[in-house]
């Protein structure tokens, strides 16, 4: 114990940088099992769009939604998502829905704005567009 605490006293900016990441992951991992919000794997999100007629959500920028997109996706900017202009996608509360975007974070918390709206089923795609690449699914390509 003494040398903990004489580790602390010489390394104080250390230790406190390691309890704030340490807290940091012990507050976010307890939000996850406790969060509405489910996180998918690609054979998941796969799943619930042949089989519950899932909503894919891309809440990319257009021209990365150009470049490359899941199948009957739907690009809404996250602007729109902001100001609750949910009128394109109103129809789709009692379906699931996945979102999308480049940000995890960000995805969580748009995936939360749409909890909140009313949307029953809402889940994140776990490592989003790069990840259902990366497993060689397919994408739709704009012009």
């Amino acid at each position: 114990m003494p040398e903990i605490i004489q580790f602390i006293s010489k390394h104080f900016m250390l230790s406190l940088a390691w309890f704030i990441l340490f807290s940091t992951v012990i507050v976010i991992t307890i939000q996850s099992w406790f969060s509405k919000i489910k996180e998918i794997a690609n054979s998941e999100a796969i799943r619930l769009i042949n089989k519950e007629n899932a909503v894919i959500l891309d809440l990319r920028s257009k021209d990365d939604y150009r470049h490359g997109h899941i199948t009957n996706s739907l690009n809404l900017t996250e602007t729109v998502l902001k100001n609750g202009n949910l009128s394109s996608i109103e129809l789709a509360k009692n379906r699931p829905v996945v979102v999308i975007n480049n940000n995890h974070i960000a995805s969580r918390n748009s995936a939360n704005k749409l909890y909140k709206a009313g949307f029953e089923k809402v889940y994140v795609l776990k490592e989003g567009i790069t990840g259902w690449c990366e497993d060689n699914l397919p994408l739709i390509r704009s012009k």
